[in-house]
């Protein structure tokens, strides 16, 4: 049983316990360090500010909270160590790189497949510049629409980084679009898809996707909930009791995709939007989500399947 690599060490994967597949603790969009207009981000603020988020979902029953923010938009896997260790949370840290809309990408433009993927491979070796940390998951994105030469490089180098160092693949996609051609360029390069997770695939409420993309076997994210603005929770709800009814329950993750703090300016949040984000925290699932489960008759045993065993097989090697 392969170890997983975590801010604070390793954990078996049958010690990850209850596990949220995609949060963030810290975003900050390309650039963001330019700012002068807005305040100086406040650490030690951010940091209490996390520390108690993640107290929170502690004492909800949480036991691991995976962070896939790549390389180019704020991670800081330090800070994240820090929140691990005031919590007892396990957080695992990603290498990978963003879309190329919104990552910092003219660097990385200019190196090859290979270069990329000697990157990612490092950074799970050996650790994260030299903080010895260790990424524990690869992540790669796509916009919306279409996979841009740029992004399938950033694809095909994960898949490569994974077949050398069987760390899992995590991905961001848009609304619901290109999560099955992604998994065309993961099988072309030889990937097992029982250990991708194609991101953001409750973007969507077309269940014909879904199942293209659960018969090959990968893991679908049912992974924004609260973000109502994108795409509304009773649609996610509606095909997630959908698919748990045919049987996909071992193929699917829950978490939000949220964002504890913003590196300079984070969204941009008019009083209409807001009503639509009231949700959008790391307690969602266990609050609302998982009792909406519960009232529409799906069994304990699935929503535990969701939360425990799949992020277990997932990370299994």
């Amino acid at each position: 049983m392969k170890a997983i690599n975590t801010a604070t060490g390793t954990v078996s994967p049958d010690k990850l316990g209850v596990t949220l597949m995609h949060e963030h603790l810290l975003i900050g969009w390309a650039g963001w360090e330019l700012d002068c207009s807005v305040p100086k981000f406040d650490r030690k603020a951010a940091l209490k500010n996390c520390v108690e988020q993640l107290k929170e979902l502690r004492d909800l029953g949480l036991s691991t909270f995976v962070d896939p923010c790549p390389m180019d938009i704020g991670r800081d896997v330090t800070f994240a160590a820090e929140v691990a260790a005031a919590t007892g949370v396990n957080i695992v840290c990603a290498t990978g790189l963003y879309k190329e809309d919104l990552g910092n990408t003219p660097y990385f433009k200019q190196r090859s497949v290979e270069e990329i993927t000697e990157v990612y491979v490092t950074e799970i070796t050996k650790g994260i510049g030299d903080t010895g940390i260790k990424a524990g998951i690869i992540k790669c994105a796509t916009g919306k629409g279409q996979i841009t030469p740029y992004e399938e490089m950033c694809l095909r180098a994960a898949a490569r980084a994974h077949r050398r160092t069987g760390v899992p693949i995590t991905t961001h996609t848009e609304e619901g679009t290109m999560g099955r051609e992604q998994l065309d360029i993961f099988a072309s390069e030889g990937v097992d898809l029982n250990h991708v997770i194609i991101g953001h695939s409750c973007g969507s409420a077309d269940l014909k996707y879904h199942t293209d993309m659960l018969d090959r076997g990968s893991f679908l994210g049912f992974d924004r909930f609260g973000l109502d603005f994108v795409h509304p929770d009773r649609l996610r709800l509606a095909a997630l009791i959908g698919l748990l009814g045919i049987g996909f329950e071992r193929q699917i993750v829950l978490s939000h995709d949220s964002v504890a703090c913003w590196l300079g300016r984070g969204l941009e949040i008019t009083p209409q939007v807001a009503r639509l984000v009231e949700n959008w925290k790391p307690t969602h699932v266990f609050k609302n989500i998982v009792p909406a489960l519960r009232k529409a008759g799906v069994a304990q045993e699935k929503i535990d399947t969701m939360l425990v065993e799949n992020p277990r097989r997932y990370f299994q090697a």
